[in-house]
């Protein structure tokens, strides 16, 4: 199986497709493309990438392909608490997500501790571990600039009352 991440660079989004056991369609080519132009995108923004090339494209549509494609392991999906479902084309390793609370962006993180799943729980209660899915949440650097209080750059000067002489 062909992954997006393995596939040669100059491989055509129809033999990533087909390199997965899928036929090739040209909304699931939209589809793909759109993932590859918008990481993390939703099953609604990835409609609005793909209605731009595509105008009769619906929802259900968008859905069937991104499942055909996590089926087949070419696109992850994640679910940030309190989000809608996100998917990308990294697939091939098992990394994490940092989410910003204030925009939303979303940026892909390495593994901290070694290889998959990189942690393993206090109890496993005889499950066989494979991958662990960490989120982290906090604000991008953007939006913590955006929200620092604005402080002089230049320090303030005293000033002194002055005084006027009337007669």
């Amino acid at each position: 199986m062909t992954t997006w991440t393995q596939a040669p660079l100059d491989a055509g989004i129809a033999d990533v497709i087909r390199g997965a056991g899928l036929k090739f369609t040209t909304p699931r080519g939209a589809v793909l493309r759109s993932l590859r132009d918008h990481p993390h995108a939703s099953a609604d923004e990835v409609l609005r990438s793909v209605t731009a090339e595509l105008p009769k494209a619906s929802l259900q549509s968008v859905y069937n392909a991104l499942s055909d494609f996590v089926a087949a392991g070419i696109v992850r999906r994640f679910e940030p608490s309190g989000k809608p479902g996100l998917y990308e084309l990294r697939v091939a390793d098992n990394h994490h997500h940092l989410v910003c609370t204030h925009c939303g962006a979303v940026v892909d993180v390495d593994c901290a501790v070694g290889h998959a799943p990189c942690l393993t729980p206090s109890d496993d209660h005889g499950f066989v571990v494979h991958t662990a899915e960490v989120t982290y949440w906090g604000m991008c650097a953007a939006c913590a600039s955006a929200a620092a209080p604005a402080t002089p750059t230049t320090p303030t000067q005293a000033t002194t009352p002055t005084q006027t002489t009337t007669g």
